[in-house]
């Protein structure tokens, strides 16, 4: 049973972009929560400002108004510095272009959080154990260009849970990959979902969708009533 109170709580986010008679609003009042044990997924037009969204929730951008807590902690209104605690500590975040060091090997990539001041203990074995658990131990000396798309994305995947966040932000997470690489993300985000987090995903793509607890359209900066069952998916995932 998912618990009742919320990991993750968004109130009344508002995001614009340009200025002026460019000015284009992306978020005009988001709320948000997100319990442990979920996985939401965010659709909508290309555009809309999914990615916008998810890297607000993330505290990898600012928003206009509107607050963020992730775990009870603040995001929002709160120094860099404190911000950046809370992204070590609770946060994981999968992005599309894995983002990995291209200077590190894969293994090194995953164990880099665990090297950062103040990070949890026992990170490095837990990185140890994502790599075998995601079956990336063979190429876990290679550096990122010598891996597939799909290794990457493990690999970021990996490196995203090494510090065990109670929340995981995913951003069209099997965009870049094939069918196979794809289905290996997606049950690896539902296992996570399982195992007591919560995770938020952006996508376009029905098949993520249908692995989602809740599926919310992000349309005219609003985040639309939830989608609870599997009728519509695929039209929500395409934008329809």
């Amino acid at each position: 049973m998912l618990s009742s109170e919320p990991v993750l709580r968004a109130r009344g986010l508002r995001k614009s972009h340009g200025s002026g008679r460019a000015q284009r609003t992306v978020l005009a009042g988001v709320d948000l929560d997100v319990v442990p044990g979920e996985l939401v997924a965010i659709v909508g037009r290309s555009g809309a400002g999914k990615s916008t969204l998810l890297h607000v929730l993330g505290g990898l951008d600012d928003a206009d108004a509107g607050t963020v807590e992730v775990a009870g902690r603040a995001l929002t209104g709160v120094p860099e510095r404190r911000r950046a605690e809370v992204r070590r500590d609770v946060l994981g975040f999968v992005f599309q272009f894995f983002h990995l060091v291209p200077e590190l090997d894969g293994e090194a990539n995953v164990l880099l959080p665990t090297t950062l001041p103040g990070a949890a203990p026992g990170g490095a074995a837990r990185g140890q154990a994502l790599i075998d658990r995601l079956g990336l131990r063979e190429v876990a000396g290679l550096l990122p260009h010598q891996l597939s798309g799909g290794e990457q994305q493990r690999f970021a995947l990996a490196r995203a849970l090494v510090a065990d966040p109670p929340v995981v932000l995913a951003d069209e997470p099997i965009g870049n990959l094939d069918a196979t690489a794809g289905a290996l993300v997606l049950t690896l985000l539902r296992e996570v979902a399982d195992e007591g987090r919560a995770v938020v995903m952006v996508t376009h793509q029905a098949e993520a969708t249908a692995v989602a607890d809740r599926v919310v359209r992000l349309e005219e900066g609003l985040l639309a009533e939830d989608v609870r069952d599997g009728a519509g998916l695929a039209d929500h995932a395409a934008g329809r």
